[in-house]
């Protein structure tokens, strides 16, 4: 017989919002992705032209395979980019060149939100990978405190999500500060730029609104807001 929990309605905004992010971070990115800087440098030249000017010598610039795959690496302070993104010399590929640099920057500077997400990392891995089978085995044993304990385990990869969102609207504004200032794109060229920027951030809004959602369902789900009357 089909189960239908009910549960499951709360997490249909999120739902909404974390397709139409990723549709709009996607053609964002191509549309821009053919539009070329007048500049003409690329992506891997202008990170690297960044790093330097902000005096990250010492933090590396690498090409690895995926799509939108590009991040920045703090634990061996490297800077991979993308196929798609490394030689590219489009606006796109520019501002998310420019994007990673600028966590490279926070990490230089000890940016205090990037700080308190790398000290969460194993935590929210924890809750990740442990919460829905700690909340399933404490209901399913009739182990109340197991299956609040679930609760908390999801509860740490949702701060992990909302404290993520600084980071990446932190690293998006340097980026385009940085862009400018240096003479990377042009006064024109920004706003196109920050638009692709703009999108990609989005996705951490929806993955943030879809935690929040899924722990007040977890909740649910518990009885931890039930009284025990």
């Amino acid at each position: 017989m089909f189960f239908w929990d009910p549960t499951f309605i709360l997490l249909i905004p999120g739902i909404i919002l974390a397709g139409w992010a990723q549709l709009k971070v996607t053609s964002t990115f191509d549309k821009f992705n053919r539009v070329r800087s007048l500049n003409g440098i690329t992506a891997a030249q202008a990170a690297r032209q960044i790093l330097n000017q902000q005096g990250l010598e010492a933090v590396g610039v690498e090409m690895v395979p995926g799509k939108l795959s590009d991040h920045y690496d703090p634990r061996d302070r490297t800077l991979r980019l993308s196929q798609e993104v490394y030689g590219s010399t489009s606006l796109a590929a520019i501002g998310v060149a420019a994007h990673e640099a600028g966590h490279a920057v926070q990490h230089d500077v000890n940016y205090a939100p990037m700080a308190i997400r790398s000290s969460l990392v194993p935590v929210a891995q924890f809750g990740s990978n442990a919460a829905w089978i700690l909340l399933l085995i404490g209901l399913l044993m009739g182990i109340p405190s197991l299956a609040r304990i679930g609760v908390y385990a999801f509860a740490a990869v949702v701060l992990f999500q909302l404290v993520t969102l600084p980071v990446e609207f932190n690293a998006s504004s340097r980026a385009l500060a940085l862009l400018e200032g240096g003479g990377y794109l042009t006064r024109e060229e920004i706003p196109q730029t920050k638009k692709v920027l703009d999108a990609a951030a989005l996705t951490y809004v929806a993955a943030a609104l879809m935690g929040i959602l899924q722990l007040i369902r977890l909740i649910i789900i518990s009885g931890m807001g039930r009284s025990d009357d």
